[in-house]
């Protein structure tokens, strides 16, 4: 093994134990409080570490064999069903993060009604799609032989050895990819976008009382009067912080996966 390979190598192991680790943590969140099994979003997120979990015990040990070995590991089988479960469940997850979006669109743009919008039922009704869409394509590609072990990826993931399906295998490619991670960045974009303008127009109400505040309170401090207006900028950031953050780790996490394949 080259250099390049061991340091490759020693980052997949990293990956699989933080990976393992961090996933096993949510669980164990959901499992003792009582709190979070009661909330919808709950059902969203144990979805989400599922699949999670699953992709770690399942493709990234075979991928570690795959780049030490620099050969298919286990039999055509295992390889099939390895890369059948890798498609689904990086679909599952995609659309699972875009599902907690459009829970947190409703939560916050629709307040008074999101326990009639999204109940027990409806997070089910909304699993159920997300397991119908992300099976469909890992199926589809199973039956034109398009799974297999590809040593770019050094893992069992979707592809075609057969030069004269080549524009086939292309188009279905871009559907695939194009209503899984584009349509979920779509759905996150719309719907936190949506979440940013409330709390936009709901920071201006509080600065408005704020400044109203700081002028009838004529003998304050200077320094208190400093900190309620570095209070105020905060706020107005907080927001934009924490939907960028989770729009951004979606991107970081899953455009390295698409753009690749």
């Amino acid at each position: 093994m080259s250099i390049w390979e061991v340091i490759l190598a020693f980052v997949v192991v990293v990956l699989m134990l933080v990976a393992l680790l961090a996933n096993v943590l949510v669980l164990m969140c959901f499992l003792y409080s009582s709190d979070i099994r009661k909330q919808v979003p709950g059902l969203f997120i144990l979805n989400l570490t599922f699949c999670n979990l699953l992709m770690t015990v399942s493709n990234m040990p075979l991928t570690l064999a795959g780049i030490i070995y620099k050969s298919q590991p286990g039999g055509d089988h295992i390889c099939h069903v390895v890369g059948f479960l890798e498609t689904f469940l990086t679909t599952n997850s995609m659309l699972s993060m875009a599902a907690l979006s459009i829970d947190r669109w409703i939560a916050v743009v629709f307040p008074l009604s999101y326990h009639s919008k999204m109940r027990y039922r409806d997070a089910a009704l909304i699993l159920s799609y997300t397991w119908l869409h992300s099976v469909s394509f890992p199926i589809a590609a199973a039956s034109l032989s398009w799974v297999g072990f590809h040593h770019l990826y050094a893992s069992c993931t979707l592809y075609n050895k057969r030069p004269e399906e080549r524009t086939q295998f292309v188009i279905f490619t871009g559907v695939f990819h194009s209503l899984s991670f584009l349509l979920s960045l779509v759905v996150l974009c719309f719907t936190y976008l949506k979440v940013l303008k409330v709390a936009r127009f709901h920071c201006k109400r509080i600065d408005v009382i704020t400044m109203q505040t700081l002028v009838l309170l004529v003998d304050i401090h200077p320094s208190v009067r400093e900190r309620c207006l570095e209070e105020q900028k905060r706020r107005r950031q907080r927001a934009t912080k924490k939907i960028s953050t989770f729009i951004g780790t979606f991107v970081l996490c899953f455009a390295p996966y698409v753009i690749t394949r």
